[in-house]
Protein backbone atom coordinates (compact mmCIF):
# COMPACT_ATOMS: atom_id res chain seq x y z
CA UNK A 1 0.00 0.00 0.00
CA UNK A 2 1.32 3.42 -0.89
CA UNK A 3 1.72 6.02 1.88
CA UNK A 4 0.71 9.65 1.32
CA UNK A 5 2.17 12.00 3.93
CA UNK A 6 0.75 15.38 4.96
CA UNK A 7 -2.62 14.33 3.55
CA UNK A 8 -4.63 16.74 5.64
CA UNK A 9 -4.69 19.40 2.92
CA UNK A 10 -5.73 17.17 0.03
CA UNK A 11 -8.79 18.18 -2.01
CA UNK A 12 -11.51 16.03 -3.54
CA UNK A 13 -9.83 16.45 -6.92
CA UNK A 14 -6.55 15.20 -5.46
CA UNK A 15 -8.34 12.13 -4.08
CA UNK A 16 -10.08 11.46 -7.39
CA UNK A 17 -6.71 11.39 -9.13
CA UNK A 18 -5.12 9.18 -6.47
CA UNK A 19 -8.00 6.70 -6.34
CA UNK A 20 -9.26 6.77 -9.92
CA UNK A 21 -11.17 3.51 -10.39
CA UNK A 22 -13.15 4.50 -13.45
CA UNK A 23 -13.20 2.22 -16.45
CA UNK A 24 -11.12 3.89 -19.12
CA UNK A 25 -13.37 2.96 -22.04
CA UNK A 26 -17.01 2.11 -21.46
CA UNK A 27 -18.15 2.60 -25.03
CA UNK A 28 -17.93 -1.08 -26.01
CA UNK A 29 -19.68 -2.29 -22.85
CA UNK A 30 -22.40 0.35 -23.17
CA UNK A 31 -23.01 -0.60 -26.78
CA UNK A 32 -23.34 -4.31 -25.90
CA UNK A 33 -25.71 -3.53 -23.04
CA UNK A 34 -27.98 -1.43 -25.26
CA UNK A 35 -28.04 -4.24 -27.83
CA UNK A 36 -29.03 -6.77 -25.17
CA UNK A 37 -31.73 -4.53 -23.75
CA UNK A 38 -33.25 -3.87 -27.15
CA UNK A 39 -33.07 -7.54 -28.11
CA UNK A 40 -34.80 -8.72 -24.95
CA UNK A 41 -37.41 -5.99 -25.22
CA UNK A 42 -38.28 -7.15 -28.74
CA UNK A 43 -37.83 -10.92 -28.48
CA UNK A 44 -38.49 -11.77 -24.83
CA UNK A 45 -37.68 -15.26 -23.53
CA UNK A 46 -35.89 -16.34 -26.71
CA UNK A 47 -33.29 -13.60 -26.33
CA UNK A 48 -32.95 -14.16 -22.59
CA UNK A 49 -32.21 -17.85 -23.14
CA UNK A 50 -29.81 -17.11 -26.01
CA UNK A 51 -27.75 -14.72 -23.89
CA UNK A 52 -27.82 -17.11 -20.95
CA UNK A 53 -26.38 -19.80 -23.21
CA UNK A 54 -23.75 -17.40 -24.54
CA UNK A 55 -22.58 -15.94 -21.23
CA UNK A 56 -23.46 -18.37 -18.43
CA UNK A 57 -24.07 -22.00 -19.35
CA UNK A 58 -24.09 -24.07 -22.55
CA UNK A 59 -27.43 -25.75 -21.86
CA UNK A 60 -29.74 -23.36 -20.02
CA UNK A 61 -32.72 -24.82 -18.19
CA UNK A 62 -36.18 -23.28 -18.10
CA UNK A 63 -36.15 -19.71 -16.83
CA UNK A 64 -38.39 -20.19 -13.80
CA UNK A 65 -37.24 -22.29 -10.85
CA UNK A 66 -39.83 -24.79 -9.63
CA UNK A 67 -40.75 -23.99 -5.99
CA UNK A 68 -40.02 -27.65 -5.16
CA UNK A 69 -36.38 -27.08 -6.15
CA UNK A 70 -36.25 -24.17 -3.70
CA UNK A 71 -37.56 -26.36 -0.90
CA UNK A 72 -35.18 -29.20 -1.80
CA UNK A 73 -32.24 -26.79 -1.65
CA UNK A 74 -33.32 -25.72 1.82
CA UNK A 75 -33.74 -29.28 3.07
CA UNK A 76 -30.28 -30.22 1.76
CA UNK A 77 -28.56 -27.17 3.27
CA UNK A 78 -26.33 -27.45 6.36
CA UNK A 79 -28.70 -27.01 9.34
CA UNK A 80 -26.21 -24.86 11.23
CA UNK A 81 -25.88 -22.51 8.26
CA UNK A 82 -29.67 -22.36 7.93
CA UNK A 83 -29.93 -21.44 11.62
CA UNK A 84 -27.36 -18.67 11.14
CA UNK A 85 -29.18 -17.32 8.09
CA UNK A 86 -32.46 -17.32 10.00
CA UNK A 87 -30.87 -15.44 12.91
CA UNK A 88 -29.32 -12.90 10.53
CA UNK A 89 -32.72 -12.52 8.85
CA UNK A 90 -34.33 -11.79 12.22
CA UNK A 91 -31.72 -9.10 12.94
CA UNK A 92 -32.15 -7.53 9.51
CA UNK A 93 -35.94 -7.60 9.77
CA UNK A 94 -35.91 -6.03 13.24
CA UNK A 95 -33.65 -3.19 12.09
CA UNK A 96 -35.66 -2.43 8.97
CA UNK A 97 -38.94 -2.38 10.86
CA UNK A 98 -37.62 0.73 12.60
CA UNK A 99 -37.54 2.44 9.19
CA UNK A 100 -41.22 1.96 8.38
CA UNK A 101 -42.93 5.22 7.39
CA UNK A 102 -46.62 5.84 8.04
CA UNK A 103 -49.28 7.91 6.35
CA UNK A 104 -49.86 11.19 8.20
CA UNK A 105 -52.23 14.17 8.24
CA UNK A 106 -51.94 17.68 9.62
CA UNK A 107 -54.53 20.48 9.88
CA UNK A 108 -52.61 23.77 9.53
CA UNK A 109 -55.76 25.92 9.64
CA UNK A 110 -59.54 25.39 9.78
CA UNK A 111 -60.94 23.64 6.72
CA UNK A 112 -57.54 22.54 5.41
CA UNK A 113 -56.04 19.08 5.78
CA UNK A 114 -52.66 18.16 4.30
CA UNK A 115 -50.72 14.97 4.52
CA UNK A 116 -48.66 12.23 2.97
CA UNK A 117 -49.78 8.74 1.98
CA UNK A 118 -47.23 5.92 2.11
CA UNK A 119 -47.82 3.10 -0.38
CA UNK A 120 -45.56 0.08 -0.91
CA UNK A 121 -44.50 -0.69 -4.47
CA UNK A 122 -46.55 -3.39 -6.18
CA UNK A 123 -43.70 -5.45 -7.59
CA UNK A 124 -39.89 -5.41 -7.29
CA UNK A 125 -37.04 -7.39 -8.82
CA UNK A 126 -33.98 -8.51 -6.86
CA UNK A 127 -30.72 -9.04 -8.73
CA UNK A 128 -28.50 -11.51 -6.86
CA UNK A 129 -24.99 -12.02 -8.27
CA UNK A 130 -24.03 -15.63 -8.90
CA UNK A 131 -22.21 -17.92 -11.25
CA UNK A 132 -18.71 -18.17 -9.77
CA UNK A 133 -19.77 -17.10 -6.27
CA UNK A 134 -22.92 -17.02 -4.17
CA UNK A 135 -24.21 -14.24 -1.96
CA UNK A 136 -27.07 -15.32 0.29
CA UNK A 137 -26.50 -12.19 2.35
CA UNK A 138 -27.61 -10.11 -0.64
CA UNK A 139 -30.86 -12.08 -0.79
CA UNK A 140 -31.49 -11.13 2.84
CA UNK A 141 -30.51 -7.48 2.41
CA UNK A 142 -32.63 -6.87 -0.68
CA UNK A 143 -35.68 -9.00 0.09
CA UNK A 144 -36.33 -8.32 3.76
CA UNK A 145 -36.77 -4.52 3.49
CA UNK A 146 -39.21 -5.13 0.64
CA UNK A 147 -41.19 -7.57 2.77
CA UNK A 148 -41.19 -5.19 5.72
CA UNK A 149 -42.41 -2.37 3.46
CA UNK A 150 -45.33 -4.50 2.32
CA UNK A 151 -44.33 -5.26 -1.28
CA UNK A 152 -46.65 -8.05 -2.42
CA UNK A 153 -44.69 -9.40 -5.41
CA UNK A 154 -40.96 -10.08 -5.25
CA UNK A 155 -39.10 -11.64 -8.19
CA UNK A 156 -35.53 -12.86 -7.74
CA UNK A 157 -33.10 -13.30 -10.64
CA UNK A 158 -29.64 -14.82 -10.43
CA UNK A 159 -27.29 -16.17 -13.11
CA UNK A 160 -26.99 -19.95 -13.33
CA UNK A 161 -23.69 -21.76 -13.11
CA UNK A 162 -22.26 -24.02 -15.81
CA UNK A 163 -24.64 -26.77 -14.67
CA UNK A 164 -27.62 -24.60 -15.52
CA UNK A 165 -28.80 -24.07 -11.94
CA UNK A 166 -28.58 -21.19 -9.49
CA UNK A 167 -26.28 -21.83 -6.53
CA UNK A 168 -28.08 -23.95 -3.92
CA UNK A 169 -27.49 -21.51 -1.05
CA UNK A 170 -29.26 -18.74 -3.02
CA UNK A 171 -32.22 -21.04 -3.59
CA UNK A 172 -32.25 -22.11 0.07
CA UNK A 173 -32.18 -18.50 1.29
CA UNK A 174 -35.06 -17.62 -1.01
CA UNK A 175 -37.00 -20.53 0.48
CA UNK A 176 -36.22 -19.35 4.02
CA UNK A 177 -37.74 -15.96 3.17
CA UNK A 178 -40.74 -17.46 1.41
CA UNK A 179 -39.78 -16.12 -2.03
CA UNK A 180 -41.35 -18.40 -4.65
CA UNK A 181 -40.67 -16.44 -7.84
CA UNK A 182 -37.07 -17.16 -8.84
CA UNK A 183 -35.54 -17.07 -12.33
CA UNK A 184 -32.33 -18.52 -13.78
CA UNK A 185 -31.00 -15.44 -15.54
CA UNK A 186 -28.26 -12.91 -14.91
CA UNK A 187 -26.39 -10.07 -16.54
CA UNK A 188 -27.87 -7.28 -18.62
CA UNK A 189 -30.46 -9.72 -19.99
CA UNK A 190 -31.89 -10.19 -16.49
CA UNK A 191 -32.21 -6.44 -16.02
CA UNK A 192 -33.93 -6.18 -19.40
CA UNK A 193 -36.37 -8.96 -18.53
CA UNK A 194 -37.28 -7.31 -15.24
CA UNK A 195 -37.64 -3.87 -16.82
CA UNK A 196 -39.60 -4.78 -19.94
CA UNK A 197 -41.13 -8.13 -19.03
CA UNK A 198 -41.06 -11.30 -21.12
CA UNK A 199 -43.46 -14.20 -21.70
CA UNK A 200 -42.19 -15.84 -18.52
CA UNK A 201 -40.91 -12.94 -16.40
CA UNK A 202 -43.45 -10.18 -15.68
CA UNK A 203 -41.98 -6.70 -15.52
CA UNK A 204 -41.38 -4.96 -12.19
CA UNK A 205 -41.59 -1.43 -10.82
CA UNK A 206 -38.12 -1.33 -9.30
CA UNK A 207 -34.85 -3.27 -9.63
CA UNK A 208 -32.43 -3.53 -6.71
CA UNK A 209 -29.23 -5.41 -6.05
CA UNK A 210 -25.55 -5.26 -7.05
CA UNK A 211 -23.89 -6.74 -10.12
CA UNK A 212 -20.96 -6.46 -12.49
CA UNK A 213 -20.26 -3.62 -14.92
CA UNK A 214 -22.85 -4.86 -17.41
CA UNK A 215 -25.54 -5.09 -14.76
CA UNK A 216 -24.74 -1.60 -13.51
CA UNK A 217 -24.85 -0.15 -17.03
CA UNK A 218 -28.12 -1.95 -17.76
CA UNK A 219 -29.71 -0.58 -14.60
CA UNK A 220 -28.59 2.89 -15.61
CA UNK A 221 -30.15 2.46 -19.08
CA UNK A 222 -33.56 1.23 -17.85
CA UNK A 223 -33.90 3.87 -15.14
CA UNK A 224 -37.00 5.86 -15.98
CA UNK A 225 -38.79 2.84 -17.34
CA UNK A 226 -38.42 1.42 -13.84
CA UNK A 227 -36.82 2.70 -10.66
CA UNK A 228 -33.47 1.38 -9.42
CA UNK A 229 -31.74 1.47 -6.06
CA UNK A 230 -28.33 2.78 -7.13
CA UNK A 231 -25.53 2.25 -9.61
CA UNK A 232 -22.99 0.45 -7.47
CA UNK A 233 -19.27 0.61 -8.15
CA UNK A 234 -16.39 -1.38 -6.66
CA UNK A 235 -16.38 -1.80 -2.90
CA UNK A 236 -14.34 0.40 -0.56
CA UNK A 237 -13.42 0.82 3.07
CA UNK A 238 -11.81 3.71 4.93
CA UNK A 239 -10.48 3.30 8.44
CA UNK A 240 -9.66 6.28 10.64
CA UNK A 241 -7.21 5.19 13.32
CA UNK A 242 -4.86 6.69 15.88
CA UNK A 243 -1.94 5.21 17.79
CA UNK A 244 -4.32 3.29 20.07
CA UNK A 245 -5.60 1.10 17.22
CA UNK A 246 -4.64 -2.56 16.97
CA UNK A 247 -2.64 -2.96 13.73
CA UNK A 248 -3.76 -6.58 13.39
CA UNK A 249 -7.43 -5.55 13.40
CA UNK A 250 -6.86 -2.69 10.98
CA UNK A 251 -4.95 -4.89 8.54
CA UNK A 252 -7.58 -7.62 8.68
CA UNK A 253 -10.36 -5.16 7.91
CA UNK A 254 -8.48 -3.61 4.99
CA UNK A 255 -7.90 -7.08 3.56
CA UNK A 256 -11.56 -8.00 3.97
CA UNK A 257 -12.56 -5.38 1.40
CA UNK A 258 -9.61 -5.92 -0.93
CA UNK A 259 -10.71 -9.51 -1.54
CA UNK A 260 -13.96 -8.37 -3.21
CA UNK A 261 -12.29 -7.58 -6.52
CA UNK A 262 -9.24 -6.01 -8.11
CA UNK A 263 -10.82 -2.54 -8.11
CA UNK A 264 -11.82 -2.53 -4.43
CA UNK A 265 -10.20 0.29 -2.45
CA UNK A 266 -8.80 -0.19 1.06
CA UNK A 267 -7.82 3.07 2.73
CA UNK A 268 -6.27 3.84 6.10
CA UNK A 269 -6.28 7.40 7.41
CA UNK A 270 -4.11 7.72 10.49
CA UNK A 271 -2.24 10.20 12.63
CA UNK A 272 0.40 7.57 13.50
CA UNK A 273 3.25 6.69 11.15
CA UNK A 274 4.18 3.90 13.56
CA UNK A 275 0.72 2.36 13.13
CA UNK A 276 0.98 2.78 9.36
CA UNK A 277 4.18 0.74 9.26
CA UNK A 278 2.78 -1.89 11.61
CA UNK A 279 -0.30 -2.27 9.43
CA UNK A 280 1.90 -2.72 6.35
CA UNK A 281 3.72 -5.56 8.10
CA UNK A 282 0.50 -7.16 9.33
CA UNK A 283 -1.00 -7.11 5.85
CA UNK A 284 1.86 -9.18 4.50
CA UNK A 285 1.62 -11.68 7.35
CA UNK A 286 -2.14 -12.13 7.01
CA UNK A 287 -2.20 -12.03 3.22
CA UNK A 288 0.02 -15.10 2.99
CA UNK A 289 -2.73 -17.15 4.67
CA UNK A 290 -5.68 -16.00 2.53
CA UNK A 291 -7.20 -17.75 -0.49
CA UNK A 292 -7.77 -14.77 -2.78
CA UNK A 293 -4.19 -13.51 -2.63
CA UNK A 294 -3.91 -12.47 -6.27
CA UNK A 295 -7.08 -10.38 -6.18
CA UNK A 296 -6.14 -8.79 -2.86
CA UNK A 297 -2.60 -7.98 -3.98
CA UNK A 298 -3.78 -6.29 -7.17
CA UNK A 299 -6.37 -4.31 -5.25
CA UNK A 300 -3.83 -3.13 -2.68
CA UNK A 301 -1.18 -2.37 -5.31
CA UNK A 302 -3.53 -0.18 -7.34
CA UNK A 303 -5.92 1.33 -4.81
CA UNK A 304 -4.63 0.53 -1.33
CA UNK A 305 -3.56 3.80 0.29
CA UNK A 306 -2.44 5.01 3.72
CA UNK A 307 -3.00 8.71 4.33
CA UNK A 308 -1.03 10.30 7.16
CA UNK A 309 -2.60 13.36 8.78
CA UNK A 310 -1.44 15.59 11.63
CA UNK A 311 -4.71 15.46 13.57
CA UNK A 312 -7.87 13.41 13.79
CA UNK A 313 -9.84 16.46 12.68
CA UNK A 314 -7.85 16.39 9.44
CA UNK A 315 -8.48 12.65 9.18
CA UNK A 316 -12.24 13.08 9.50
CA UNK A 317 -12.18 15.92 6.99
CA UNK A 318 -10.36 13.67 4.52
CA UNK A 319 -12.83 10.87 5.11
CA UNK A 320 -15.74 13.23 4.44
CA UNK A 321 -14.15 14.12 1.11
CA UNK A 322 -13.85 10.42 0.27
CA UNK A 323 -17.45 9.69 1.37
CA UNK A 324 -16.60 5.98 1.69
CA UNK A 325 -19.01 3.09 1.41
CA UNK A 326 -17.74 1.68 4.72
CA UNK A 327 -16.06 3.77 7.41
CA UNK A 328 -14.47 2.33 10.54
CA UNK A 329 -13.54 4.47 13.53
CA UNK A 330 -10.70 2.83 15.42
CA UNK A 331 -9.47 5.46 17.84
CA UNK A 332 -9.85 6.40 21.48
CA UNK A 333 -13.40 7.56 22.24
CA UNK A 334 -14.72 6.81 18.73
CA UNK A 335 -18.28 7.77 19.66
CA UNK A 336 -17.37 11.41 20.08
CA UNK A 337 -16.22 11.55 16.46
CA UNK A 338 -19.45 10.17 14.97
CA UNK A 339 -21.20 13.60 14.82
CA UNK A 340 -18.31 14.94 12.73
CA UNK A 341 -18.75 12.25 10.07
CA UNK A 342 -20.95 13.75 7.36
CA UNK A 343 -20.50 11.34 4.48
CA UNK A 344 -20.33 7.54 4.79
CA UNK A 345 -22.55 4.67 3.74
CA UNK A 346 -22.17 2.86 7.06
CA UNK A 347 -20.11 3.78 10.14
CA UNK A 348 -18.53 1.00 12.20
CA UNK A 349 -17.63 2.30 15.64
CA UNK A 350 -14.82 0.91 17.76
CA UNK A 351 -12.33 -1.96 17.42
CA UNK A 352 -14.91 -4.71 17.90
CA UNK A 353 -17.22 -3.66 15.07
CA UNK A 354 -15.47 -4.99 11.96
CA UNK A 355 -17.06 -4.32 8.60
CA UNK A 356 -18.05 -7.98 7.97
CA UNK A 357 -20.44 -7.90 10.96
CA UNK A 358 -22.46 -5.45 8.87
CA UNK A 359 -22.16 -7.52 5.71
CA UNK A 360 -23.85 -10.53 7.24
CA UNK A 361 -25.44 -10.25 10.61
CA UNK A 362 -25.90 -7.02 12.56
CA UNK A 363 -29.06 -5.78 10.84
CA UNK A 364 -28.35 -2.54 8.93
CA UNK A 365 -28.32 -2.98 5.18
CA UNK A 366 -25.09 -3.83 3.41
CA UNK A 367 -26.25 -2.39 0.06
CA UNK A 368 -24.46 0.94 0.34
CA UNK A 369 -23.52 3.93 -1.84
CA UNK A 370 -20.06 3.61 -3.38
CA UNK A 371 -17.55 5.77 -5.24
CA UNK A 372 -18.21 8.90 -3.20
CA UNK A 373 -21.97 8.83 -3.71
CA UNK A 374 -22.46 8.68 0.06
CA UNK A 375 -22.30 12.49 -0.24
CA UNK A 376 -25.91 12.36 -1.44
CA UNK A 377 -27.11 8.73 -1.28
CA UNK A 378 -28.15 6.37 1.52
CA UNK A 379 -28.10 2.64 2.26
CA UNK A 380 -30.87 0.51 0.84
CA UNK A 381 -33.79 0.50 3.27
CA UNK A 382 -37.47 -0.06 3.80
CA UNK A 383 -38.10 3.47 2.51
CA UNK A 384 -36.75 2.45 -0.92
CA UNK A 385 -39.68 0.09 -1.44
CA UNK A 386 -42.38 2.71 -0.82
CA UNK A 387 -43.61 5.78 -2.60
CA UNK A 388 -45.19 8.89 -1.18
CA UNK A 389 -48.34 10.64 -2.38
CA UNK A 390 -49.26 14.12 -1.18
CA UNK A 391 -52.74 14.51 0.35
CA UNK A 392 -54.72 17.78 0.09
CA UNK A 393 -58.19 18.73 1.31
CA UNK A 394 -59.82 22.20 1.37
CA UNK A 395 -63.41 22.86 2.32
CA UNK A 396 -65.38 25.63 0.59
CA UNK A 397 -64.63 28.32 3.15
CA UNK A 398 -60.91 27.55 3.21
CA UNK A 399 -60.66 27.75 -0.59
CA UNK A 400 -62.69 30.96 -0.71
CA UNK A 401 -60.36 32.63 1.77
CA UNK A 402 -57.37 32.30 -0.58
CA UNK A 403 -58.94 32.08 -4.05
CA UNK A 404 -58.08 35.63 -5.14
CA UNK A 405 -54.43 35.20 -4.13
CA UNK A 406 -54.09 31.88 -5.94
CA UNK A 407 -55.83 33.11 -9.09
CA UNK A 408 -53.55 36.15 -9.19
CA UNK A 409 -50.51 33.92 -8.71
CA UNK A 410 -51.61 31.72 -11.65
CA UNK A 411 -52.18 34.71 -13.94
CA UNK A 412 -48.73 36.04 -13.08
CA UNK A 413 -47.39 32.84 -14.65
CA UNK A 414 -49.63 33.29 -17.68
CA UNK A 415 -51.83 30.32 -16.80
CA UNK A 416 -55.34 31.70 -16.89
CA UNK A 417 -56.92 28.22 -17.07
CA UNK A 418 -55.42 27.57 -13.65
CA UNK A 419 -56.94 30.79 -12.38
CA UNK A 420 -60.25 29.84 -13.95
CA UNK A 421 -60.29 26.51 -12.10
CA UNK A 422 -60.07 28.45 -8.83
CA UNK A 423 -62.55 31.19 -9.74
CA UNK A 424 -65.22 28.76 -10.98
CA UNK A 425 -65.66 27.61 -7.38
CA UNK A 426 -66.33 31.20 -6.33
CA UNK A 427 -68.98 31.67 -9.01
CA UNK A 428 -71.04 28.60 -8.16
Amino acid sequence: MKIVKNAGTLTRKDLDELLNRRDSDLAEAESLVRTILQDVNQNGDASVLAYTKKFDCPSPMSLKVDPKILQDALENCDPELVATIREAADNIRSFHQEQVEETWWTEPRPGVKLGQKITPLDRVGLYIPGGKAAYPSTVLMTAIPAQVAGVEEIALVSPPGANGEIHAIILATAAILGIQEVYRVGGAQAIAALAYGTETIPGVDKIVGPGNLYVALAKKEVFGKVDIDMIAGPSEIAIIADESANPSYVAADLLSQAEHDEKAASILITTSEVLANQVQDEIQIQLSKLKRQAIIQESLDNYGTIFLTKTLDEAVRLSNLLAPEHLELQMEEPMKWVPKVRHAGAIFIGPYTPEPIGDYFAGPNHTLPTSGTARFASPLGTYDYCKRSSLLFYDQAALSSVSKKVAAFAREEGLDAHANAIERREQS
